[in-house]
């Protein structure tokens, strides 16, 4: 495979410079914005496996930016913010980040979480694995994409992997834990928020009527299961 490009956004200059030397350090390719209208410029020019995108930035934030890529890609991306309050992490996730990390924060823990996004979004699932594992819900492995009733599904590599984990385990209920380590294979704390908006954004994606669901169920005080 050639080599991983991910493009990093931030307004501060030593920031962006910083990361791209821990990325190039782990073998990546490294293209730099200085805010969401370049990054898009950017992706529009590049082929880019994963993007670390700043929330407050001029011109363009990421929020916003974030709105625009969702619309054409399903890249993962991996938002900074100065801001640690709960509200805005939902905020970023609600709009299609797959990942969160507040400023200020180690190098090597963004370099732990870039490292798992690229492996969902590059390796996850086996090639030729195509099934309706359960009716109206098809899961194409190699194609990472979910379909229902033959129509496929614009999901996140995040949103992906958790339709994916519960299609393939259909009828068995997993926690807010279970679903959070399987999925971003790092303990749960304080993960209640961030699985609830990732399930929200699923059922808003694969249902017809995402208040009363077909497929994907809250077990209460349980967890989580995609029906038989």
């Amino acid at each position: 495979m050639n080599q991983l490009t991910v493009l990093v956004t931030d307004d501060d200059q030593d920031i962006r410079d910083g990361i791209e030397i821990y990325l190039k350090n782990e073998g990546y390719r490294v293209l730099k914005a200085a805010d969401g209208l370049e990054a898009i410029e950017l992706l529009e020019q590049n082929e880019v496996h994963c993007m670390i995108l700043d929330i407050m930035m001029p011109k363009m934030d990421g929020i916003t930016a974030t709105f625009k890529i969702r619309a054409e890609r399903n890249i993962p991306i991996i938002m900074l913010s100065a801001k640690a309050e709960q509200s805005d992490k939902i905020h970023g996730l609600s709009v299609g980040a797959d990942d969160y990390i507040t400023k200020p924060f180690h190098p090597l823990e963004l370099m732990a979480r870039v490292k798992s996004q690229l492996r969902r979004y590059v390796n996850f699932g086996t090639a030729g694995d195509t099934a309706p594992l359960v009716e109206g819900l098809e899961l194409d492995a190699a194609a990472r994409e979910i379909r229902v009733d033959g129509e496929p599904v614009k999901l996140t590599p995040t949103e992906y992997k958790i339709t994916e984990l519960l299609l393939k385990n259909a009828g068995r209920v997993y926690s807010i834990s279970d679903i959070y380590e399987l999925v971003w294979n790092e303990p749960a704390y304080n993960a209640e928020n961030i699985v609830a908006v990732h399930i929200r954004k699923i059922r808003e994606k694969i249902e017809a009527d995402p208040k009363n669901p077909r497929y994907l169920k809250v077990v209460w005080g349980l967890g989580y299961k995609i029906e038989k």
